[in-house]
């Protein structure tokens, strides 16, 4: 049994590329709270929390970049 497969108008398609910039901006607000909200978080818990939370931080942060880079290619 086929599956009805429905197509976007180009009004459509030209409504969702309007709102595309608008939900990038809205979801990169929401990370930079939570964002906020931790670090005020981990600032209470002292210098050590601290310090290891950054090794951790810039950890994921390296990884993430090789990562990138080893995927760029293909």
């Amino acid at each position: 049994m086929a599956v009805p497969v429905l197509q976007a108008s180009p009004s459509d398609e030209a409504i969702l590329a309007l709102l595309l910039p608008f939900w990038q901006v809205v979801i990169g607000a929401a990370v930079v709270v939570v964002l906020l909200l931790s670090v005020r978080r981990l600032a209470r818990r002292g210098p050590s929390r601290m310090s290891t939370a950054l090794l951790v931080t810039g950890g994921a942060i390296v990884g993430l970049a090789v990562v990138g880079i080893l995927f760029q290619g293909h």
